[in-house]
């Protein structure tokens, strides 16, 4: 048996691949519902919208949901929603998953099988400013979960700003749940896509995509600022206007360019980094801040595979190719039977395609201004959950001598909150001049100590 965690484009395509091919499949995630982020549907219920997804994104969520449903008849996968796992160890040459059940998250139970493929997809690398904490200031995944979900938003007057190819598709979508996106701020140069032009017409359909999304921000006249960046959030008991400014070839914002933007919501993010906590936890391997994987999309532990964002970021369609070729060379491996590339080809070329395509994405876009954390006044929160300061940051590494991001973590509890540093771990690590390492956690979420006291985990009935 084969447990795919994560149920986005690369679980599922995993999931199909491998029960297509004689395997049992067990399909675990957080959802209530498969899709991910990516095919996020609307909240059932009365006024749910449609989703806004491109012609091309719902005939192939249609074909993923279709083929699904077909083996989930047939008893091939089973399918475990609002499981969200915590841990996976190897026991006597199998895998055991915990999993958390239901939005409590105080019971957990267990699947056992005889190999994993880990499709636990990335999440989104925030930097703070002045005023990030206030009410309407919310992620760009963030959002975009909402609008894609049909739930309320938290304004009607949208800035999106921050860097990374997510904010066109965040600022046409929230333009589609009704909401007036009247900027969006990039901090990438346009010079820098002009640069990769060649790479750019081996994708035509991304190019596609990008211009549908700008034609609609155009239509809805939204004023598309490049070379800028939000500084600082204004309000008092929420969000009420942004300062935008400027970069400057420095990197601090340029003198003389500040501009106030009036408006009630402010979506903002910097990118997404790879989700490797279960990855880490079993010993895979790191290439960078990714799970390194072979042509098989393999990790270097027997009998776990990685797909998707977790092995780099690189959007849905590079996603889908990657769980196909991880899918299929799993149930080559668990039937006994020795994986052929050729079967696997098409999606390869797809494969290598693609992440070249995001290679010069990610060079295009760039880092986020090299002096950004000297906006960040010694006052302003940094750390969420444990309530750190910027100045008390400062402080552990001027006065303290914590020269890397734990000793900081140890000297001031920065990211030893609820998120364990997801959310705050790249900010802390600028405003303290640290470089940013992966962190290995034996628990990939908080955990009752009741669940870890408890003898064992029970196997729910598949």
């Amino acid at each position: 048996m084969l447990a795919v965690i994560g149920a986005g484009p690369a679980g599922l395509a995993a999931a199909l691949a491998a029960a297509s091919r004689g395997v049992r499949v067990v399909l675990v995630d957080s959802a209530p519902s498969v899709g991910g982020q990516f095919y996020r549907q609307p909240v059932p219920g009365p006024g749910a919208r449609r989703s806004q997804m491109l012609a091309h994104q719902r005939r192939t969520w249609d074909r993923l949901r279709a083929g699904l449903d077909v083996h989930l008849t047939a008893g091939r996968v089973t399918h475990l929603s609002d499981r969200h796992v915590w841990c996976v160890e190897r026991e006597s040459g199998r895998f055991v998953v915990h999993a958390l059940l239901g939005p409590a998250q105080e019971e957990s139970a267990a699947v056992r099988a005889d190999a994993v493929l880990l499709a636990t997809g990335g999440y989104e690398k925030v930097l703070p400013f002045p005023g990030w904490t206030l009410p309407g200031v919310v992620t760009a995944g963030g959002a975009q979960a909402l609008s894609k979900g049909g739930l309320s938003l938290p304004g009607r007057v949208a800035v999106v700003a921050g860097s990374g190819p997510l904010l066109l598709p965040v600022a046409t979508g929230l333009a589609a749940a009704g909401t007036r996106v009247v900027a969006l701020i990039e901090t990438a140069a346009p010079a820098a896509f002009a640069r990769q032009a060649r790479t750019w017409a081996t994708t035509p359909v991304k190019l596609a995509e990008g211009a549908v999304h700008a034609a609609r921000l155009l239509r809805r006249r939204t004023s598309v600022m490049s070379r800028h960046m939000v500084v600082e959030a204004h309000g008092e008991d929420r969000v009420e206007s942004v300062t935008v400014t400027a970069v400057g070839a420095d990197g601090r914002p340029a003198p003389g360019s500040e501009r106030r933007i009036v408006c009630d919501l402010l979506a903002v993010g910097h990118g997404l980094l790879p989700h490797t906590d279960l990855a880490e936890g079993l010993g895979c391997r790191l290439d960078g801040a990714s799970v390194r994987v072979d042509d098989e999309q393999r990790t270097d532990v027997p009998g776990v595979w990685a797909a998707g964002e977790a092995t780099g970021i690189g959007g849905a369609d590079l996603s889908l190719a990657e769980g196909h070729i991880a899918g299929r060379s799993a149930a080559a491996r668990l039937t006994g039977t020795a994986p052929d590339p050729r079967g696997w080809a098409r999606a390869a070329r797809t494969r290598t395609r693609l992440r070249t395509f995001f290679a010069a994405l990610e060079s295009a876009y760039g880092e986020p201004p090299a002096r950004w954390p000297e906006q960040v006044t010694d006052d302003t929160v940094v750390c969420r959950c444990e309530e750190v300061t910027a100045g008390a940051v400062r402080e552990a590494v001027a006065e303290l001598g914590a020269g890397d991001l734990r000793t900081v973590k140890l000297l001031t509890r920065a990211g030893m909150g609820w998120c364990q540093g997801r959310v705050c771990e790249p900010g802390v690590a600028g405003v303290a001049g640290c470089a940013l390492a992966p962190a290995r956690r034996l628990l990939a979420r908080p955990v009752p100590l009741g669940v870890l006291a408890a003898p064992a985990d029970p196997t729910p009935p598949q």
